[in-house]
């Protein structure tokens, strides 16, 4: 029997990651790393069932692929080879919720390199796709460390994705509306939706303070009007991400897997 009082942090981190779809009807969604990837799953099946979900190679599928092992028997629903990912991308029909290592107050994150890009103190995986991205659809992001070597002081080293800093585009170049969905971690979830773009914290996890949260971030938050405390998974949502994930391999991701409420 599932005890809706026991969950863990990452539990509650899937659950409000969820919450990143709602209300976008059919577009492709696509969660980076184990928990936004349940995230999906999640949101698929209780409040957003026009979510287009794909097995990771060639297609689509109403049932989510559980994590760990491949004896899950897939049962395609359409056809999604590599070619149609990137019709859905260029459209715009794709909402991604990725997981940078540095994100700045410009809502800009990096997964390319730390340091001097010339001579990088980490070299990590390039900016991959996230320069087209982050300007032809929706994404949101997952950090599971909040701290100020996450959310920078500075600029973030390298500019993967372009987020509200009109010093990064060219000046030939168009400025396109660059859509910036939640953006969710270890301590709680905030948007880029604040005056002028500002960071806004929209809530808080059970038992973290808005100053705990400033105080782990480089550049300032403000107060969402109707800035909350995080919402714990219920029954139904428990069993649902214990089902897509039967390993386990959510635990592993929040370093020591805390519970879902902080100690005092």
């Amino acid at each position: 029997m599932i005890n809706a009082n026991d969950f863990s942090l990452a539990e509650l981190v899937i659950v409000a990651a969820a919450e990143a779809w709602r209300g976008d009807g059919e577009v492709l969604a696509t969660g980076i790393g184990p928990l936004p990837r349940i995230a999906a799953g999640l949101a698929k099946l209780t409040f957003a069932p026009g979510l287009v979900l794909t097995d990771g190679e060639a297609y689509t599928v109403e049932e989510p692929i559980p994590l760990g092992s491949r004896d899950h028997q897939i049962k395609p629903s359409g056809w999604m080879p590599y070619s149609r990912v990137f019709d859905s991308v260029w459209s715009g029909k794709r909402h991604a919720m990725v997981t940078p290592v540095q994100v700045d107050r410009f809502g800009q994150a990096n997964i390319s390199a730390l340091g001097d890009f010339k001579r990088p103190k980490v070299q990590m995986l390039g900016v991959r796709g996230f320069p087209g991205n982050s300007v032809c659809h929706k994404n949101s992001m997952f950090l599971p460390n909040h701290g100020k070597r996450t959310f920078t002081e500075a600029e973030v080293d390298v500019v993967a994705s372009v987020g509200h800093n009109p010093a990064r585009w060219p000046l030939s170049a168009k400025r396109k509306p660059v859509d910036l969905g939640i953006v969710v971690t270890n301590l709680c979830v905030l948007d880029f939706n604040g005056p002028n773009h500002a960071a806004q914290v929209l809530s808080l996890h059970p038992g973290v303070s808005f100053e705990e949260v400033q105080a782990e971030t480089g550049f300032p938050l403000l107060r969402a009007k109707r800035m909350r405390v995080s919402v714990a998974p219920t029954e139904e949502q428990l069993a649902i991400i214990r089902r897509l994930d039967p390993s386990e391999i959510r635990a592993n991701v929040i370093k020591g897997n805390p519970p879902g409420r902080k100690a005092a």
